[in-house]
C-alpha cells in the first residue's frame, strides 16, 4: 500500500470518526485457545492434513511441515518445539550435531532404535527468520500435537527444552522446576530433558543430560 493510499485511508477513517463511528482491535481467532478442529482418526489421513495446512502465516515461510517421523507405536515420543531451518531445506530428521546428538542419546544410552521411537514438533513449520511463532502460529498447530499424541499413545513424552515442555503441557512453570522429573500427564507422562542444541553449545550440562536419561530408561522398565 502506497503512501497516497495511506492517506486516503486514514482521512476516511477521521471522517467516519466525526459521524460518531467508534472502533475496536481487530480479534484473532487464533490468539487464546486453539479453535477445534475436525481432524481424521486415520493417521495418514492426518499426516496430508498436516501437510496441506495453511491456517497461519508460518505456511508460507516453509518448504514443507514437518510431520513426524518413526514407529506408529512408540515407547517415547520426543517433541521438539520449532522446525529447524536445516530440517526444513533436507526435511529429514536428525540434522545436524544436535540430531546427531539425540540419536546418540535415543541408541547408546536408551538402547533404543529410531524406528521404536517417534519425533515431531509442536509447531510444525519453519519459523520466519530466527524468530518465535507467536501464541496464535503456536495455538494453530497445537490441535495437530494433541491429535498425534492421542493416536500414537507413547508410554513417555520426552520434551526437548523448555519451549517444547511449554507447549505440550501448557506449563509455565521454570524448566529447571520440570527439567529430568516425571510428570503425569493424562494416560502417559511427561519427562521434560535439556534441548540438543544446548547441550551442543553446553556441554558441561552434559552429566546432567544423562541422568535424566537415565530417568526415562528406568521409567520404560
Amino acid at each position: 500500500m502506497n503512501s497516497y493510499q495511506n492517506l486516503s485511508l486514514l482521512e476516511n477513517l477521521y471522517r467516519l470518526k466525526a459521524l460518531g463511528f467508534s472502533y475496536v482491535d481487530p480479534i484473532n481467532p487464533n490468539s487464546t485457545k486453539a479453535q477445534p478442529l475436525s481432524l481424521p482418526n486415520s493417521y495418514n489421513a492426518l499426516m496430508e492434513t498436516i501437510q496441506g495446512c495453511h491456517l497461519c502465516d508460518l505456511s508460507k515461510s516453509r518448504s514443507q511441515s514437518m510431520t513426524g517421523y518413526g514407529s506408529k507405536n512408540p515407547k517415547i515420543v520426543f517433541v521438539d518445539a520449532f522446525v529447524s531451518s536445516a530440517e526444513d531445506e533436507s526435511n529429514t530428521y536428525y540434522v545436524g550435531r544436535s540430531g546427531g546428538m539425540l540419536r546418540d542419546m535415543i541408541e547408546k544410552v536408551l538402547n533404543l532404535s529410531l524406528q521404536d521411537v517417534y519425533i515431531t514438533h509442536a509447531v510444525k513449520c519453519k519459523p520466519f527468520g530466527f524468530q518465535q511463532p507467536s501464541s496464535s502460529e503456536c495455538n494453530s498447530c497445537s490441535p495437530f500435537l494433541q491429535k498425534q499424541l492421542e493416536m500414537l499413545n507413547p508410554q513417555i513424552i520426552v520434551t526437548l527444552g523448555h519451549d517444547a515442555y511449554r507447549l505440550v503441557s501448557h506449563d509455565e512453570s521454570s524448566f529447571e522446576q520440570v527439567r529430568g522429573h516425571i510428570i503425569p500427564f493424562g494416560k502417559t507422562s511427561i519427562i521434560p530433558i535439556f534441548h540438543p542444541t544446548y547441550l551442543v553449545r553446553n556441554p558441561s550440562f552434559k552429566k546432567e543430560a544423562m541422568r535424566d536419561l537415565t530417568t526415562i530408561k528406568e521409567t520404560l522398565k
